[in-house]
């Protein structure tokens, strides 16, 4: 009977009708097999002994390895370090990074020279001001394929979820649209800045598999739209200004979108931003990709960070029309003159807000400073403007948008020779 009961449970012993204790030696075999199958949780006698400290400690390092946002509650619920964790940053050698990663590993070998004498402090002070102007220098030439592939789309760019946590104070998450679903890709709830209180809508990429898998790669579903559109009728009810995060590489083409209505519900947010009687602000924190962008994208004062690009397509779907290949998007990229630069002389935009020598990538802190204080500016100036008149200067915002060259057009029709 006691070998049988062993094989059926082993994890409970045998016990005699006399209710005799278990023996130590099937107790200790218990306690191997309970580790090696639990090894977080340890292994608990009847009498309930703790958990030992390494399980839980394990426990904590997996649990700030998978949310470094949340940080790790203990069973005693013990509160969440409220300071921001930055997130751990992805190395990455840009390849027009690489004198700069000369410069940086003569400045390490001098620092690490030991009796230094005052020539070598003096060389490596002039070795990190060239680093900054070298920086600063690459940055602002990038050739645009450079920006859209290095930049833009780099890993370690803040992303709208970051951005919650350094530049506003609150954040209270508004989900779903009421009839289909919680669209993971747009994120949309009150936030406050300072004292201005907003409604926020933003496009999140995620970071890891996870994150992506649930935003869908930041490309929004018809129910990301529609769920967007209600927060900004109901911002427009209790007189809220709207901030609005683009960061997309555009709408999700799939079937299941289209078949839920995905134009139909971009043009109608089209449609309906130019109509809400509140402030709107956009800004493109990263890609700001064709209608998946415009969907949230209508406001009376649209900025982009430097290292942003907003298009009507991508450099890729562009080569793939025009030159039947992907491998020509770099010349797609020029073609297409989507960069910060471009737009704003185009008067597609309104605003360029600067970012930190060597891009947002490499000094979140700073980029959101700047991005607070842009925010800050514009919401008090739009905050004085009528609604009426509002509503009349974004009509005529978006009608003058574009550059046109109309004299010779107007040769050609009084039969004149163009220049």
């Amino acid at each position: 009977m006691k070998k049988a009961a062993q094989a059926a449970d082993p994890r409970q012993g045998f016990r005699s009708e006399q209710n005799l204790p278990v023996s130590e030696e099937p107790r200790q075999r218990m306690k191997k097999v309970a580790e090696a199958t639990h090894p977080r949780q340890g292994f608990r006698s009847e009498q309930n002994l703790p958990v030992s400290e390494e399980p839980r400690q394990r426990m904590k390092k997996v649990a700030e390895a998978t949310h470094p946002r949340q940080g790790f509650r203990s069973e005693q619920n013990l509160p969440v370090n409220p300071g921001f964790v930055m997130r751990p940053k992805q190395k990455m050698d840009l390849p027009f990074e690489r004198p700069l990663l000369e410069l940086e590993q003569k400045i390490v070998t001098l620092e690490t020279q030991p009796d230094q004498a005052p020539e070598v402090h003096d060389e490596i002070r002039k070795l990190k001001v060239e680093l900054v102007r070298l920086r600063r220098e690459i940055y602002e030439n990038l050739d645009p394929w450079d920006t859209v592939k290095w930049v833009a789309r780099n890993p370690n760019r803040p992303q709208t979820l970051d951005y919650l946590e350094l530049v506003f104070d609150e954040f209270v998450e508004l989900h779903g649209d009421r009839a289909y679903g919680d669209d993971r890709a747009i994120l949309t709830g009150f936030a406050k800045l300072d004292e201005i209180k907003v409604m926020f809508i933003g496009q999140q990429k995620g970071r890891d598999l996870k994150e992506r898998t649930q935003s869908n790669y930041g490309m929004p579903h018809p129910e990301g739209y529609r769920k967007a559109l209600g927060r900004m009728q109901m911002a427009a009810k209790f007189g809220l200004p709207i901030v609005c995060f683009i960061d997309t590489p555009g709408a999700y083409p799939g079937v299941g979108a289209e078949e839920r209505g995905q134009a139909y519900q971009i043009a109608l947010n089209l449609r309906e931003m130019s109509r809400i009687a509140t402030p709107i602000i956009c800004v493109v924190i990263g890609e700001g990709g064709s209608g998946g962008a415009l969907g949230i994208g209508i406001g009376d004062h649209v900025a982009m960070l430097q290292h942003a690009y907003y298009s009507v397509i991508s450099p890729e779907g562009c080569a793939g029309i025009l030159w039947k290949h992907v491998k020509y998007a770099d010349l797609a990229a020029r073609a297409l003159k989507f960069t910060s630069g471009h737009l704003k002389r185009f008067g597609v935009i309104d605003e360029i807000i600067p970012e930190p020598p060597g891009g947002a990538h490499s000094d979140h802190r700073q980029m959101a400073m700047t991005l607070k204080a842009s925010l800050h500016h514009n919401l008090r100036e739009l905050g004085t403007i009528p609604a009426s008149k509002l509503l009349d200067r974004r009509y005529e915002k978006f009608r003058k948008i574009g550059v046109f060259e109309e004299k010779a057009v107007e040769g050609l029709l009084n039969g004149e020779a163009a220049v």
